[in-house]
């Protein structure tokens, strides 16, 4: 969601015409994330073979996304502080001043303030980036949204696999609606494009969402009255995309929607241990 809204100011712009340059934060290890984004030069370190462009040059005469910017490290934010003040950076290893006008957008799941609280982001960055700031409302806010996006991925995803599966059936389409979706939107996707493979009818059925209904497949309901609070749908849910992707971290984080660092503090918070 926040890399569309970014994608929509940008497209909708007087920079349109420019570069569209995202970087996701909390993606790039921290000691890569200075080349990344300022570039190197030749022989700057031993895999710099040749010099190369980073992002702030690339976006030169459009939008910089920084998503993510929560998980930049304090050294770092220091640096990019001094670019948005003075509008000037070097490369790696490099001792030529370059300049770049490019707008800065970004975007972040974290509480700054909270984060500047305690000590882990800068006040002046904050106040530096945050000129103008909008929320964008989670999925569970929104939820008037999740039948049009259905009928979006389904479309989209049915193409792809050439399954004649052309609606979503009522009882699903209930449950997701009642479903406080901690993913958002990736998440709902990941949902639909599942429930397409998996599924053999000819509309999506109930029994193709298990995670959304928020138990395993083949559950029974009985044995008491089951915990729908959103913590236990959100740990059984982390929990079942861990265990059908092997516990690979970096793609549960994407198919989840969050970087990796949330999805270990979550692991860390639910007491959640891969098997032997």
């Amino acid at each position: 969601g926040k890399g569309l809204a970014a994608k929509a100011i940008h497209t909708c712009g007087q920079r349109s015409q420019g570069p569209f340059v995202a970087v996701n934060c909390g993606a790039i290890p921290e000691h890569l994330m200075e080349s990344e984004l300022f570039g190197h030069q030749k022989g700057a370190f031993t895999d710099a073979k040749a010099p190369k462009k980073g992002r702030l040059e690339l976006a030169n005469g459009g939008t910089h996304f920084l998503d993510e910017i929560g998980e930049i490290s304090m050294r770092m934010q220091i640096d990019l502080l001094r670019v948005l003040e003075d509008k000037i950076f070097y490369r790696v290893g490099g001792t030529q001043p370059l300049e770049a006008d490019f707008r800065v957008i970004a975007a972040t799941n974290r509480d700054l303030k909270e984060a500047i609280a305690e000590g882990a982001f800068r006040e002046d960055l904050f106040y530096r980036l945050n000129v103008i700031s909008f929320e964008m409302p989670p999925l569970r806010e929104r939820k008037a949204d999740i039948p049009l996006l259905c009928e979006h991925f389904l479309t989209r995803f049915a193409r792809e696999t050439n399954k004649p599966i052309r609606k979503v059936h009522r009882e699903a389409m209930d449950e997701m609606m009642l479903y406080d979706w901690p993913g958002n939107i990736r998440e709902l996707e990941n949902a639909i494009e599942r429930a397409v493979v998996i599924g053999k009818e000819a509309q999506v059925m109930l029994t193709d969402l298990p995670i959304i209904c928020g138990r395993p497949e083949g559950a029974s309901t009985g044995g008491g009255p089951p915990d729908h609070s959103l913590k236990a749908v959100e740990k059984h849910h982390i929990e079942t995309v861990l265990s059908e992707n092997q516990w690979n971290i970096s793609h549960c984080a994407k198919l989840l929607g969050i970087d990796r660092s949330t999805l270990y503090n979550k692991i860390k918070r639910y007491q959640l241990q891969a098997p032997d």
